[in-house]
């Protein structure tokens, strides 16, 4: 049996996150209030508080399902699975499609749990890139070059964590293309969309553009509810029912109060604002972030994030980014993100959709540690 490969980013996270003065690893913004997700509704309150705790549908609540599917051109309740978390669609979707020794071609940087559980999995792992020194541009020659005919699986995410960056319609029929010629499934991570910087339009979903699409959702990033750990996976009906008895086994079932918070958080009054509420942090967090890089010269590198609320950052100092982020947590009580973490050295993946003294007080202390290094 092949050693196990640990899912490094995330261990790190829930081992140092809550234990740090200055938490700058997550890829969300600043989270929602119970308080503010049933402003405005009584009615909520009450149901809330008279809900029996019992099991919900298993697959996720009718209304629940019936929303997620609004988002989706084409799609109907029937096509949507409620898991827990993006995390719980990711796992049953890689393994509810390929098997040991099948071919799986994933886009890098990324969030690499889907690398990880395909590793595990025993598949036939190849890479293909975002190209740095292109804006992050997808390299389609060696997308093309990954995609063999036992590839089973090719998973991207857009828009992308850790850089931020939107994959244009060229590059996204480029994706399309490579799956098409050897009849792949699609596993298309976009968890961002609705997290926009530069525009009002969400980013277009790969589901309706490809039959053999699973689009992966969740309430954490977009929406600024990664404590309710709801997610979902749409996808052809049969494929999802062959994904439900994956689920059964994984988890059962998301909470009945998630199900109902998620029922509010994206009906037609909510959603809106949810999603007005998370580009607001992410475009007044930006600029703090921007301008704390230009003030140390050529010492950081980035391509500005199309979407997110996180940066990707290059930094010109002569310590590996591992290294770099454990004097930040001992001696600053500060986490971010190492870039070794997504397989690209001297990098830090930084959050700015926080609240202003909150993001200028981290900055400040990681730029005495940058200091002290240099």
């Amino acid at each position: 049996m092949s050693q196990f490969q640990p899912f490094v980013m995330e261990h790190a996270m829930g081992k140092w996150e809550t234990m740090v003065e200055y938490n700058l690893s997550e890829s969300g913004v600043h989270p929602v209030t119970v308080r503010e997700l049933l402003e405005d509704s009584e009615s909520g309150v009450e149901t809330l508080l008279n809900t029996e705790l019992n099991y919900p549908q298993v697959n996720g609540n009718p209304i629940l399902r019936e929303y997620i599917a609004g988002t989706y051109s084409g799609a109907g309740p029937e096509n949507v699975l409620v898991t827990v978390g993006a995390a719980e669609a990711n796992y049953i979707t890689v393994n509810s499609l390929a098997e040991a020794g099948d071919g799986a071609a994933i886009m890098l940087p990324n969030y690499l749990q889907v690398w990880g559980i395909a590793k595990n999995r025993g598949l036939d792992v190849r890479t293909f890139g975002l190209d740095k020194d292109n804006g992050w541009r997808l390299n389609i020659a060696e997308l093309r070059a990954a995609v063999r005919p036992h590839t089973k699986l090719i998973a991207v995410c857009n828009p992308n964590n850790p850089t931020g960056y939107i994959l244009t319609e060229d590059e996204v029929n480029a994706v399309i293309e490579a799956a098409d010629s050897v009849g792949a499934w699609i596993l298309a991570d976009e968890v961002y969309a609705g997290a926009e910087r530069l525009t009002d339009q969400i980013t277009p979903s790969f589901y309706g553009r490809y039959p053999k699409v699973i689009a992966i959702g969740s309430l954490s990033k977009a929406y600024g509810l990664p404590g309710l750990r709801i997610g979902w996976a749409v996808g052809p009906r049969d494929t999802l029912e062959n994904m439900w008895l994956r689920h059964d086994y994984a988890a059962i079932t998301a909470t009945m109060l998630a199900n109902q918070l998620a029922e509010i958080a994206l009906s037609p009054r909510m959603r809106p604002r949810l999603l007005e509420r998370t580009r607001r942090y992410i475009r007044e967090g930006y600029p703090v972030l921007e301008k704390w890089l230009a003030d140390h010269g050529n010492m950081f590198t980035l391509t500005a994030p199309q979407a997110a609320a996180i940066a990707f950052v290059g930094y010109q100092l002569d310590v590996d980014s591992e290294s770099l982020v454990k004097q930040l947590i001992d001696k600053k009580s500060v986490l971010v993100m190492p870039g070794d973490y997504f397989h690209v050295p001297h990098h830090l993946r930084i959050s700015f959709g926080l609240p202003r003294d909150y993001l200028q007080t981290a900055l400040q202390r990681i730029h005495e540690t940058m200091m002290e290094v240099g």
